[in-house]
């Protein structure tokens, strides 16, 4: 007891000293723990993570195959919401063996997506913290994951980035890293993964690519399917920007330099390869005929609008019902077949009348809603969706924004007065534009010399020197606001108030934009962005439903009603027997529109419009190959294809059926005052044999009107001098157009009516001429800057765009 009771008593003493020493020390050391209690701290620490390690690792279970496994269509419907359009965002996937795989691209997916993939347990920690120094440090933000943990996300889990999913996506990785052999966790990544254009999978990869089976890649090709990887759409080198194909470009040689690294690949073997260019992509299956352009229409608006991104979209389940209408669907694809397919021989005329293409679209004035659109003829034989495309000149349709621009620009137009659809110019072919950013003198089509006309006269006869002027004095800056508030994309080519040209339609927007854009003339101003879907949503797994709120429809004042309703108004006298767009008078209603061919008869359009419905054609020929746009010239055995024929007649043919059965409405007009037309039809004034002396645009009238200024008067009647350009009211029993180059009277060894494009005889002085059209300038193809037909005469960008 005596000894037990000392030992107790000197190991009190000791800690008694320990106490007073620690007490004596400065406060900062003592506060610092001893290194009995630190290492006391982290034992218990590890042994708290291994222990949790190993229960989470025993609770967190392999689980089944994700909903992605069993993906779902997209289902796209009519408007009713009953009658189905198409299907897209099934799964393209077919299983592969690791043997079916050649062993260079093996190799190759390896060396981009996890270098160290042979040697780790299913994760790789040095590169997790690697990964997460180079996001801290902003060399660009990294995953770290390995193809193991890839693996594992793509097939049992979600994409979604939270710190739970990638917990599990842990641990998951390294069981099957365990369960699994190497070889069936690369073949099971190489059939689950994303490569862009619909493809899941290796063996469908190889297919989209380069339409083989996944056992005929090359090296190369191997290679570049394992850089998609990374970024499966960004990085499709023939759809991709010009930086982002850099960078697919630099993926490719990263994973050959990184198989070099790996010992899969000589140096001298590297050396010798070259990119290998995939082949254009495919359409999907299942969207022939008009499907896939109805399709493409409305994935486009989900897209640009913000509703939905495009990976969200292609994951599929969505229910999406458009706007589109079948019956005018089918109207579309009727006069398409019925006025330009049937006329067409390409055996007999293989040199012309083959890959003739049109772009159409049909919009709703009061609503915006687009009810039908025009993408080419089958989707599965042409892919491209040309009512999108942003590469075709629209020729003189663009004068109704050079109207309505100078209508609302305060400005005169020489002469002090403000400009007015009656304000008098000098329609001189080949007169120079006066007060341009760059000279400027535009031929009227044949050469015509107009004289003294008014601003609706030279619409209805489509007089580019007249609108060539206007356009100028209506400030260029403008016109180019005008066109955009009316809805022509602000960033398409062509639309550069720093040339002059621009005023004659050297604008390129897609069909579906100018539709949208007319459709805001005949709603009085009040202007829709075009929409294309009314609802969307997607049931998911477990029965939550999946609604993302739609934007709402509001108009923008594009334009007072004064105005939109003054320019409507000149455009109805364009539908009249002596207007470019008389062919248009067989619809048989009120309608207003205008005409458009651009240099070189590379495209022709007709925009236009009734009460109810405004829409848009355009006719171009295309070499599939190249791409380059190919003149009409010769389509249909004729020799010169203008806006006033075949689009016209397309436009006629689709408008009756679409309105079939409704009641005619008309047009409710209140333009703006001194906008209406005085002293006759539409307007007065006709053809001089020779230039005019005066040739600008504030020359004082001619002797047609001896006691008005310039632009500035409404049009007087014409004295008895010159033939008036009277003509009896057309009826829908008794059209009488006077043929012109918009639509000139059939060959006589081709029974057909008129208006049928043909060559333009020269009128004699005596005679109606032929009215003139835009012919919109090229562009030089080494500068890309303006090079007009004529000396001192620039024109605008002539930008292509291949699709």
């Amino acid at each position: 007891m005596t000894l037990r009771a000392d030992h107790r008593t000197r190991r009190q003493a000791r800690r008694a000293a320990r106490r007073e020493a620690r007490r004596a020390r400065p406060l900062w050391r003592r506060l610092l723990p001893t290194w009995r209690v630190t290492l006391g701290t982290l034992t218990a620490v590890l042994l708290l993570a291994v222990g949790s390690f190993a229960v989470l690792y025993l609770i967190v279970p392999v689980p089944d195959a994700n909903a992605h496994a069993v993906a779902q269509n997209n289902i796209y419907l009519y408007a009713d919401g009953a009658t189905e359009i198409g299907r897209t965002g099934a799964v393209n996937r077919t299983d592969v063996t690791i043997d079916q795989i050649p062993l260079d691209t093996q190799h190759a997916v390896v060396s981009a997506e996890d270098r160290s993939f042979y040697r780790n347990r299913g994760i790789d920690l040095k590169g997790m913290v690697r990964a997460g120094w180079n996001t801290l440090t902003g060399r660009g933000k990294q995953g770290g994951s390995t193809i193991t943990q890839q693996y594992v996300k793509n097939y049992y889990l979600t994409q979604d980035r939270t710190i739970e999913r990638k917990g599990r996506e842990l641990f998951i990785a390294l069981k099957v890293d365990q369960q699994r052999s190497k070889n069936q966790i690369l073949t099971g990544y190489l059939n689950s993964s994303y490569f862009g254009r619909g493809a899941y999978g290796i063996q469908s990869a190889a297919h989209a690519y380069y339409g083989v089976d996944v056992s005929g890649l090359t090296l190369p090709q191997g290679a570049y399917l394992a850089a998609l990887l990374q970024a499966p759409s960004a990085y499709d080198v023939k759809t991709a920007t010009p930086a982002n194909r850099d960078k697919a470009v630099a993926r490719w040689n990263y994973t050959l330099d990184g198989m070099v690294q790996l010992g899969f690949l000589t140096t001298a073997d590297r050396a010798a390869i070259t990119f290998p260019d995939p082949i254009d992509p495919q359409p999907a299956t299942g969207l022939s005929g008009q499907s896939g352009y109805l399709v493409g229409v409305a994935d486009d608006y989900l897209v640009s609008a913000g509703i939905i991104d495009t990976a969200t979209l292609k994951a599929g389940g969505w229910r999406i019902t458009t706007t589109f209408d079948k019956p005018r669907q089918d109207a579309f694809v009727g006069a398409v077949q019925q006025e330009l397919t049937e006329e067409l021989d390409p055996r007999a005329r293989p040199a012309t009348d083959t890959d003739v293409r049109v772009a159409g679209a049909s919009v709703e004035p009061a609503t915006g809603r687009v009810v039908a659109v025009y993408g080419g003829p089958d989707y599965a034989k042409q892919p491209y969706n040309d009512v999108l495309r942003q590469d075709n000149q629209i020729g003189s349709t663009f004068k109704a924004f050079d109207l309505a621009a100078g209508l609302t620009s305060g400005r005169s137009s020489g002469d002090g007065r403000p400009i007015t659809t009656e304000t008098r110019y000098d329609g001189t072919s080949e007169r120079p534009v006066t007060g341009g950013p760059t000279p400027y003198a535009p031929p009227n089509e044949d050469d015509i010399d107009y004289g003294n006309i008014t601003l609706r006269h030279a619409m209805v006869k489509s007089v580019n020197s007249v609108y060539a002027q206007e356009g100028v004095d209506a400030g260029l800056a403008h016109v180019r606001e005008t066109a955009v508030r009316l809805g022509i994309p602000d960033n398409v080519p062509g639309m550069d108030p720093a040339n002059t040209s621009m005023t004659l339609g050297t604008a390129t927007p897609s069909a579906l934009n100018l539709a949208g854009a007319y459709a805001g003339l005949a709603n009085h101003g009040q202007a829709y962005t075009p929409w294309s879907v009314s609802k969307l949503e997607r049931v998911n797994t477990g029965g939550a439903i999946d609604v993302p709120k739609m934007p709402e429809h509001v108009p923008t004042t594009a334009l007072d009603r004064g105005a939109a309703d003054a320019v409507t108004d000149v455009l109805r006298d364009v539908v009249s027997p002596r207007g470019t767009g008389a062919a248009a008078l067989d619809l048989g209603r009120p309608a207003a529109g205008k005409t458009g061919t651009t240099d070189s008869n590379l495209s022709a359009w007709f925009a236009g419009f009734t009460p109810e419905l405004a829409t848009t054609v355009g006719l171009f020929r295309e070499n599939p190959k190249t791409h380059a746009k190919e003149p009409l010239s010769g389509t249909a055995g004729y020799e010169r294809i203008n806006g006033g024929a075949f689009p016209t007649r397309i436009w006629t043919a689709y408008m009756a059926d679409a309105l079939d059965g409704t009641d005619v409405q008309h047009f409710d007009l209140q333009p703006g005052r001194g906008n209406t037309q005085s002293g006759g039809p539409t307007a007065t004034g006709s053809p001089s044999p020779s230039p005019s002396a005066g040739a600008t645009a504030s020359a004082t009238a001619t002797a047609a009107a001896p006691s008005t200024p310039a632009h500035s008067a409404p049009a007087p009647t014409a004295p008895s001098s010159r033939p008036t350009e009277t003509a009896p009211t057309p009826t829908p029993e008794a059209p009488a157009p006077t043929p012109t180059p918009e639509q000139p009277p059939a060959p006589t060894n081709r029974p057909t009516p008129p208006p049928r494009p043909t060559p333009t005889p020269t009128p004699p002085p005596s005679t109606q001429p032929p009215a003139p059209e835009a012919t919109a300038p090229p562009t030089h193809q080494a500068t890309g800057q303006p090079a007009g037909q004529r000396t001192g005469q620039p024109a605008g960008p002539n930008a292509g765009m291949v699709p």
